[in-house]
């Protein structure tokens, strides 16, 4: 049984999973987050249509003409900050997209490999079920320490982003607020005058720069490159306590089928 390989990275599968995300982050940049790149210019037509449809109103005998040209400006700055807010919403969403996208092949790539060598309903639930740091931790497990990994550090900030871009307040955003607060608006940060800190923080300053969004995606592609091309049995090798427990139920249910019940 030495040196079995339980999983195995078929280097084209590999190289297809990166150009897959690859093509989803261009497509993204070009079609989706390029449409905010002239958000200021729209704000000033924003007011121009706004004159344009309520110049009519104007009357010179009873109307200021700085009235007017005000509520044009504040049509504008409305205008701006929502297309700010909707920006932010777009970029939350391709960084949500690209993170659910990575998990799901994860886990279906562990499950594949699994039925080479296993069968049962029960392992390939728990795997799809199971938190993801549960799921990490099979693989340190069998011998790959991805936590020890440069890139792990933005999968797992991603994961919190993500977490705190769904839910809101909870765990998420605490341990977002204590490992990553980079990822959370703080317009007191540089300042040297007292504050709060990161607890005043929820969840509505949550916020992704451009930036932020090519380093969680280059996160991605380093851990599908760095994903070892075979994952194989070793001395000491075990297995965390949820699989050992999904194995275990596989095992009594094919032995069930087999034989029946123990009288």
């Amino acid at each position: 049984m030495s040196g079995y390989v339980f999983f195995q990275m078929w280097e084209p599968f590999r190289q297809s999973l990166i150009a897959g995300h690859l093509f989803y982050i261009e497509q993204a940049q070009k079609r989706l987050l390029s449409q905010f790149a002239n958000i200021e210019h729209e704000a000033d037509m924003a007011a121009e249509r706004w004159l344009e449809e309520n110049g009519h109103h104007f009357d010179p005998d009873r109307h200021d003409p700085g009235e007017f040209e005000e509520r044009a400006y504040d049509a504008s700055v409305e205008f701006y900050g929502l297309m700010c807010d909707l920006r932010e919403q777009t970029k939350l969403s391709v960084v949500a997209g690209m993170y659910h996208e990575w998990e799901k092949q994860l886990r279906d790539w562990l499950v594949r490999e699994i039925q080479h060598w296993h069968r049962g309903s029960s392992v390939k639930r728990a795997v799809w079920k199971v938190h993801l740091g549960k799921v990490m931790d099979l693989l340190e497990e069998l011998g790959w320490n991805v936590r020890d990994t440069d890139f792990f550090p933005r999968i797992d900030a991603c994961r919190l982003v993500i977490n705190v871009y769904k839910h809101g307040e909870g765990d998420s955003l605490d341990e977002l607020k204590k490992k990553y607060p980079q990822y959370l608006n703080d317009p007191f940060r540089e300042s040297e005058e007292p504050h709060f800190g990161a607890d005043y923080l929820d969840f509505t300053r949550l916020k992704v720069t451009p930036e932020h969004v090519q380093e969680f995606s280059d996160a991605i592609v380093s851990f599908w490159k760095a994903v070892p091309d075979n994952i194989q049995d070793h001395e000491g090798l075990s297995v965390p306590d949820w699989f050992a427990k999904a194995m275990l139920s596989d095992q009594q249910a094919a032995s069930y089928q087999q034989g029946g019940p123990n009288p």
